[in-house]
This record gives C-alpha cells, sequence and structure tokens, in this order.
C-alpha cells in the first residue's frame, strides 16, 4: 500500500512542477514567435499566447516517464503494463502535436474561423477528424482496452475486434475533436477538464485499474498546474494542442482503467455540445457579445448552439459565470455517473 502510494503521487507531483515550469517558458516563447491568439471576451481584444496544451501533455508524458523509469530500475511494476503507458505517452504527443499545427496557423488579417472572424484559421474542417487519427494508432498497436464493454442501459457487450479497430479510433476522433469545441472563455476548457479528470481518478481507484488512476492523477495534476494561468484575465490560452491531447488522454483514461460506461456519462456537456454545433453546421460562434456593463449576450439572440449559448440567455452573465455554471453541469454529471454505479451494484 505504502509503495502504490508513492508511486501514484510522486510521478503526479513532477508532472505538476514540470507542467508549471513547462508553461512559465512557453508563455514568452510562443508569444515572441507569433503562436497567439484573441481573448475577445474583455473590453479590448487582447492578443496572448496560445497552445497551452503542449505544457499540460509534457507533463504528464514526464509523469508517465518517471513512473516507468521507477518500475524498471527501483520497483516492480506490479498489474501496471508498461507497454500500454508507453503507447499513451505516444498517443498524447502525436495528437498534441496535430493541436500545435492547428494553433500555430496565425494570419496578419482576420479571416473567417467557426462563426467569426479571427486571426487564427487553424486546419479545415475536414483535417482535424483525419489527423486525429494518428492519436490512436498507438493505442491500436497495443490493443488497450478490454473487448467487452460495459454500457450504460444496455449492459456488456463483447465486442471482439471491433473494439480496437473502431471503436477505440472513433472515440479518440470523436472526444478530442468534440472536446474542442466547448471554449472561448477564461479557464473553461481546463476546469471542466479538471474535474472529468478527477472523478475519473476517483472511479479508477474504487472501481478500475491502477494504470488508469495513475493516468488520470498526472492528467489532473497537470491541468491543475496550468489552469491558474488561463483564469481569468487569463496570461495563455489552452489551444487545441491543450483540447486535443487532454482528450486523447480522457479517452486513454477511459479505456485503459475501464471505465466506458462512466465516461460516456461525464463526457455528456460534450456530447450535447457536438449536437447543438451541428445543428449550425460547426460554424458556431460560442462567445458572447459584451455589453457595456461587463456582461455578456448570446450572440444569436435566444437561437442556441452551444452551452455558452444557454447560460447567456439564463441570466446576464459574466464570462466568469459561464464558466462557473458549465463547471457546475459537469459536476453534476460526474456525479450522475457514481449514481449509476452505485445503483448498478446495488
Amino acid at each position: 500500500m505504502y509503495t502504490t502510494f508513492l508511486t501514484l503521487i510522486i510521478p503526479a507531483i513532477l508532472a505538476f512542477l514540470f507542467t508549471v515550469i513547462g508553461t512559465r517558458f512557453l508563455m514568452d516563447y510562443l508569444f515572441d514567435a507569433g503562436i497567439v491568439a484573441e481573448d475577445r471576451n474583455k473590453e479590448r481584444p487582447r492578443i496572448i499566447a496560445s497552445s497551452g496544451g503542449l505544457a499540460v501533455a509534457f507533463g504528464v508524458i514526464v509523469g508517465i516517464l518517471v513512473y516507468v523509469f521507477g518500475a524498471t530500475f527501483v520497483f516492480a511494476p506490479g498489474s501496471t503494463s508498461l507497454t500500454q503507458l508507453i503507447a499513451v505517452s505516444l498517443s498524447i504527443t502525436l495528437i498534441a502535436f496535430v493541436g500545435f499545427l492547428d494553433d500555430i496557423n496565425v494570419k496578419g488579417t482576420r479571416v473567417a474561423s467557426t462563426g467569426r472572424r479571427d486571426i487564427r484559421k487553424g486546419l479545415a474542417q475536414w483535417q482535424k477528424p483525419v489527423l486525429t487519427l494518428l492519436g490512436a494508432l498507438p493505442l491500436i498497436a497495443v490493443n488497450a482496452g478490454i473487448s467487452q464493454v460495459s454500457l450504460p442501459f444496455i449492459g456488456v457487450v463483447n465486442l471482439g475486434l471491433l473494439y480496437p479497430l473502431l471503436v477505440l479510433p472513433l472515440a479518440i476522433i470523436f472526444v478530442s475533436n468534440a472536446f474542442n469545441l466547448l471554449g472561448g472563455f477564461d479557464g473553461l476548457q481546463p476546469l471542466t477538464s479538471l474535474i472529468a479528470s478527477a472523478g475519473l481518478l476517483a472511479y479508477c481507484i474504487l472501481f478500475g485499474t491502477y494504470t488508469g488512476a495513475l493516468l488520470a492523477a498526472l492528467l489532473f495534476s497537470s491541468i491543475l498546474a496550468f489552469l491558474p494561468f488561463n483564469w481569468y484575465r487569463s496570461r495563455m490560452l489552452p489551444g487545441d494542442s491543450f483540447t486535443y491531447a487532454v482528450g486523447a488522454a480522457l479517452v486513454a483514461i477511459m479505456v485503459i482503467g475501464h471505465a466506458e460506461a462512466f465516461g460516456i456519462i461525464i463526457f455528456m456537456p460534450w456530447i450535447i455540445e457536438f449536437v447543438l454545433h451541428l445543428r449550425k453546421g460547426f460554424h458556431v460562434n460560442d462567445l458572447g457579445v459584451r455589453q457595456r456593463d461587463g456582461t455578456l449576450k448570446a450572440p444569436y439572440g435566444k437561437k442556441i448552439y452551444s452551452l455558452t449559448h444557454v447560460v447567456m440567455n439564463l441570466k446576464r452573465a459574466r464570462e466568469t459565470d459561464v464558466t462557473l455554471y458549465l463547471s457546475l453541469l459537469e459536476v453534476l454529471f460526474v456525479a450522475l455517473a457514481f449514481l449509476m454505479k452505485f445503483a448498478v451494484l446495488l
């Protein structure tokens, strides 16, 4: 028990520290390199460094390698699969690189981008799902997870080869791209993903696998380290390198931690967001129209194409209100997922 505790905590602490170091370095480096984006919910649009997800991915990978080093030279890995851990680190690296390609396409003049005119053009809509398939390849290669999946309201389903060859890559593509849809507000993406990773950490400790718990702890620590840099009046934006990498990491935790059914429930806000965006062909502006009193008005009036529009129609919301309300929604879905799990056990 003591060894298990240390092998979970020490990599998580180092993941936290290296994420802080990486973020502080990248803030200045990426800004000077012109890898920037607009923070447009303020009284005046601000140009700040983007692609902070690189630091989060770096922290998670450092944590994985610290554990692998310890398991190789210090203690026996026990039930933890080092092969799967290396595959996850490679998966996160590949998909964070795809997100970085999306982040670096910054233009000198404004161009049409996802329902608004922005300085960042990014990848074409069709390129994103194709390229995010790269993140699934390492997990497919090691046949991560098990083919028997427990689904809500359905029960256990044996998918056989369909699981690694079809379900897993589709899950990586969908989750990473859907996770990318809900954002644009300071702290929103880090805080909601922090809650999701905390839920997965608790689930893997109680019902899942140690490897899943380790990955969830590393992801939680790295996001926690990045959150203060992206909180209100953010100094750095997460960028698509964050959303793609975190989305891939969440899928890896669900698969390796045997938490697929639990994961589907906690991912419901992003599933809803995907459906809402689909209604407008994904050309959606999530941001609000800033009013003189600092509140934000929904950009399409009463028409709802995002969960952010729901909050802005419910009340005269400020930017932090949108972040906190949608984070509370994620807390409710995590609680619902646990209630459903305990109901099944009873």
